[in-house]
């Protein structure tokens, strides 16, 4: 079972850089996708079923914003659009597909570029951590993926010192992430094998910062405890060329 989460920064932009053709290739079972950018309307859903996926998709009320979606080989259960919260589910955060033996949640944290945003953040952050505890009581067998805005460690961020008042790399949000990771008995499925600094998700796009790796881990694929035994693989996958973040992936047996 092999899982990507994809901030694309746009879909249909993604779609110009050969999005199809990648995917294609990769061949994951699930793909998670953030910040697809698009209405239901305009996303081209017959280019996924051409090479075998259901895809599902939660937008944002607001055009060109936000929105996230779920690709999967074997069609799901059931599929949960949002988690209830109007203000969260207008902006298009949140999707979860149910299978027969785990559930795969595809999620848009918000990024705070300014105060107001922060305080929306955080109260988006501790409400989805109540969401998923509560979830872990019916579904205990959960893969988290998405991009999360935050750098959980001084070793997921290129400049710790220099960053540390910036949001994405904040006390509290940090504070934030390992509270959500021992709460929710989740684990890091990208550290749980490795321990190596310079491995991030998403460069600037200013000052060369992909070519000189001045980058941040802001996406993550998280796995619930019950899970752990069957975790085999996890990566960046740095070769995807299709958005300002990359694709990070985890196989499970």
């Amino acid at each position: 079972m092999k899982i990507i989460s994809y901030n694309v920064n746009g879909i249909r932009a993604a779609f110009t850089k050969d999005f199809v053709g990648w995917l294609n290739a990769a061949l994951p079972d699930v793909i998670c996708i953030q910040e697809s950018k698009a209405g239901n309307d305009q996303i081209d859903i017959e280019a996924f079923e051409k090479i075998g996926y259901h895809s599902f998709w939660h937008s944002a009320q607001k055009k060109g914003y936000s929105g996230v979606g779920i690709a999967s080989k074997v069609e799901p259960k059931h599929v949960e659009y949002g988690c209830g919260i109007e203000s969260y589910d207008s902006e298009g955060r949140i999707i979860r597909a149910d299978f027969e033996d785990f559930s795969v949640i595809s999620v848009y944290v918000p990024s705070a570029s300014n105060i107001d945003r922060l305080d929306f953040k955080m109260q988006f952050c501790y409400d989805f951590l109540d969401y998923i505890k509560e979830l872990r009581k019916t579904i205990p067998n959960l893969v988290i993926s998405g991009d999360f805005n935050i750098c959980h460690k001084p070793i997921d961020i290129h400049n710790p010192e220099g960053l540390k008042n910036v949001s994405g790399f904040l006390p509290i949000e940090r504070e934030w992430l390992t509270k959500f990771i021992e709460e929710c008995e989740l684990i890091d499925s990208f550290r749980f094998f490795n321990d190596q600094p310079d491995n991030y998700t998403w460069w600037s796009y200013r000052q060369n910062s992909r070519e000189r790796n001045k980058g941040w881990r802001l996406d993550y694929n998280f796995v619930s405890y019950p899970l752990k035994e069957k975790l085999s693989r996890a990566a960046i996958l740095k070769e995807a060329f299709h958005s300002d973040h990359c694709p990070v992936l985890v196989e499970l047996q």
